[in-house]
């Protein structure tokens, strides 16, 4: 299973994930979960570089099935806008594939 952990600044802002875990859908190379998840997070994370200035650090296990990433600065109404598209892209495959492929909590 995907867990995934959204990281909130002190004003209660989205400003990043963790991602721990592997979906276990299908065979590794044909895992239409895990695809799906990863196309969104490269996407924003991506986006986020080209879009915006800020600043983030960022730490991956491909093993683990493990990323990290959290907005450092002040955050920018497009990395905002950004996030939130990912979250509700990720709502949308944890309700299409259910809480036993990918799991979404929150956290400060």
């Amino acid at each position: 299973m995907i867990n995934i952990s959204i990281h909130k600044n002190k004003k209660g802002q989205l400003n990043g994930f963790r991602f721990e875990g592997h979906a276990g859908y299908a065979e590794s190379g044909s895992d239409i979960v895990c695809a799906a998840v990863s196309a969104l997070v490269i996407t924003t994370m991506n986006s986020i570089e080209h879009f915006t200035s800020d600043t983030f650090e960022y730490q991956e296990n491909e093993e683990d099935g493990m990323m990290d990433f959290k907005i450092v600065s002040t955050l920018s109404e497009r990395s905002e806008l950004l996030l939130g598209s990912l979250i509700l892209g990720l709502q949308g495959i944890e309700e299409e594939y259910g809480h036993k492929y990918i799991k979404i909590n929150n956290k400060e």
